[in-house]
C-alpha cells in the first residue's frame, strides 16, 4: 500500500506537468488543426530562462525571499516563452495555414531543432543545477519507516498546475476571449464577419500555450533540480501522447490524459521490476507513454473524451 500511494503521488506530479504541456498542443490543434512539435522545447526555454532569471535576481536582490525570487523568475520565463511562441507562430506557421499538413509539421520539427541548438550555444550542453528555493524536507504521508513521502515543492507544483488548468478552462468556457477562440476554431471566416480578428485569437492562443509550457518547465526543473537544452523533447512527446489519449482538441481531455499518463507511467515504474522478476527496471519507464499512444491509436483514435475540433460559440 505504501508503494501504491508513493507511486500515485509521483504520478500526480508527472501528470500535472504533462497536462500543462498537453494543453498547449490541444489549443493550437483545436484552432489551426496543426501539431506544434516545437511546443515541447518551449518548456526547455522556460526552464533555462527561469534559471538565468533566478541567478540574476540572486545577484541583484540577494535579500529577497527565495519564494519571491522563484515567483518572479517564473513570471519572466512565462512572459519570454509567450513572446517566443508568438514569434514561432508568425515565422513558422502563419504562411502555412492553408498548406498541406506535412508542411507545418516539418516546419515545427525544424523550429524544435533550432531552439535546441540555440539553447545549447547559450547555456552549454551540460546539465545546469536549478536552485532549490522551496523546502525539500520530506513530508510523511503514511506512517512507518518505508511510508510514502513527498515534499513541499511537489505539493506546490501539483496545486499550481490544478489551479492553472481550472483557470484556463474557465477562460475558454466563460469569457469573451474564450468564445472568440471557439468561434475561430469552428469557422474563422464566419468569425471574422462577426467582428472577431482570427489572427489576434491565434496569436493569443500560441502565447497562452507558450506560457503554460514555461510554467511546466520551471516546475520540472524545481522538482528534479536541473535543466538542460534537451529536456523538452521527451516530455513534449509524452504530452502529445496525453493530448491524444484524452482527445486532441479537447481541453478536459488534455487535462485528463496528462494525469492518466503520469499515473500509468509512475505505477508501471513502481511495479515493472516486480512483475518481470527484475528483468525490467525503472529505466524502462519511457516505454509506457508510447505503448499508451499505440493502444489509443489502435483501439480509440478519438481519445477517451473524443476529439473536439470546435464547439458552438
Amino acid at each position: 500500500m505504501d508503494t501504491l500511494i508513493q507511486q500515485v503521488l509521483n504520478g500526480l506530479l508527472l501528470g500535472s506537468l504533462y497536462a500543462l504541456i498537453a494543453l498547449g498542443y490541444t489549443m493550437v490543434y483545436g484552432i489551426l488543426r496543426i501539431i506544434n512539435f516545437a511546443h515541447g522545447d518551449l518548456l526547455m526555454v522556460g526552464a533555462l530562462v527561469g534559471l538565468s532569471s533566478l541567478q540574476g535576481l540572486q545577484v541583484a536582490l540577494p535579500d529577497l525571499p527565495g519564494v519571491v525570487q522563484l515567483l518572479l523568475a517564473t513570471l519572466l520565463a512565462m512572459a519570454s516563452c509567450a513572446v517566443l511562441a508568438i514569434v514561432i507562430e508568425r515565422v513558422a506557421y502563419r504562411r502555412l495555414r492553408q498548406a498541406p499538413r506535412l508542411a507545418p509539421l516539418i516546419s515545427g520539427i525544424g523550429v524544435s531543432l533550432l531552439l535546441q541548438t540555440v539553447a545549447m550555444l547559450i547555456w552549454s550542453r551540460n546539465p545546469l543545477m536549478f536552485p532549490q528555493l522551496l523546502p525539500l524536507d520530506p513530508i510523511q504521508v503514511t506512517p512507518g519507516p518505508t511510508g510514502a513521502i513527498t515534499n513541499a515543492t511537489a505539493l506546490t507544483s501539483i496545486a499550481i498546475a490544478l489551479a492553472v488548468m481550472a483557470g484556463l478552462w474557465l477562460l475558454v468556457e466563460r469569457t469573451r476571449l474564450g468564445r472568440a477562440m471557439r468561434a475561430v476554431a469552428e469557422n474563422p471566416q464566419v468569425a471574422s464577419l462577426m467582428g472577431i480578428d482570427p489572427d489576434r485569437v491565434i496569436v493569443i492562443t500560441f502565447a497562452v500555450g507558450g506560457a503554460l509550457a514555461a510554467l511546466a518547465g520551471v516546475m520540472m526543473a524545481s522538482n528534479y533540480g536541473s535543466a538542460n537544452f534537451y529536456m523538452g523533447f521527451l516530455p513534449g512527446i509524452k504530452a502529445f501522447t496525453a493530448a491524444v489519449l484524452g482527445g486532441i482538441g479537447n481541453l478536459r481531455g488534455a487535462m485528463l490524459g496528462g494525469i492518466l499518463l503520469g499515473l500509468i507511467e509512475a505505477l508501471g515504474t513502481g511495479y515493472l521490476g516486480q512483475a518481470t522478476g527484475g528483468v525490467l527496471g525503472s529505466n524502462y519507464q519511457d516505454v509506457f507513454a508510447f505503448l499508451v499512444l499505440i493502444a489509443v491509436l489502435v483501439l480509440r483514435p478519438s481519445g477517451i473524451l473524443g476529439e473536439r475540433l470546435a464547439s458552438r460559440a
